[in-house]
């Protein structure tokens, strides 16, 4: 359980994302190492969902080299980061199973400040409002950037309706190349 956001801007963009992190349980864990935006290269990468993909992806994957004269990041996500990270999430012992429930997984990349959404059928997305929420107080987050809230704002309502969203809140930004 998580709030995650991100709004993609004219010159780039910010993925901002809460600090709570919560087992099948319930139970709420916090702590600074345990972020749930990580820098990998040149990729901004949030996850939510079942915490093996999102480790595996965030700490042990090693994107592809983005090449300098790239002219279609959306088509270089679909045909090459993908397949890498699939790759890299089998090989790191994730079995992906797709009718079940409790496996699901969602990231927001943020590539050239850029952002895809990529859910758990390996599916890469792109908003044409640029707004983007991933988690259990995802919609709160939304419905307030929606009516003109900034991030912040933003996480804070969510955190104020959704028991599994707490602060610290942590950003990053990302401008276009």
């Amino acid at each position: 359980m998580t709030t995650i956001i991100g709004i993609q801007e004219a010159d780039g963009c910010v993925i901002a994302a809460d600090s709570r992190t919560t087992t099948e349980k319930g139970r709420p864990y916090a702590h600074p190492i345990t972020t749930k935006i990580i820098k990998r290269g040149k990729f901004l990468i949030a996850g939510a969902g079942t915490t093996q993909p999102c480790d595996i992806v965030q700490h042990i994957w090693k994107p592809p080299t983005i090449p300098a004269n790239i002219k279609d990041i959306y088509h270089f996500m679909i045909t090459t980061v993908i397949p890498n990270m699939r790759e890299c999430l089998r090989d790191n012992g994730f079995v992906h199973d797709e009718k079940a429930e409790d496996y699901e997984f969602l990231f927001l990349m943020a590539v050239n400040g850029t952002i895809y959404e990529i859910d758990d059928t390996y599916s890469v997305f792109l908003r044409d409002d640029g707004i983007y929420g991933l988690g259990s107080g995802s919609s709160y987050a939304i419905g307030a950037i929606a009516s003109g809230a900034g991030w912040k704002k933003a996480l804070q309502i969510a955190a104020k309706n959704d028991v599994y969203t707490a602060p610290p809140f942590v950003v990053h930004r990302q401008e276009k190349k």
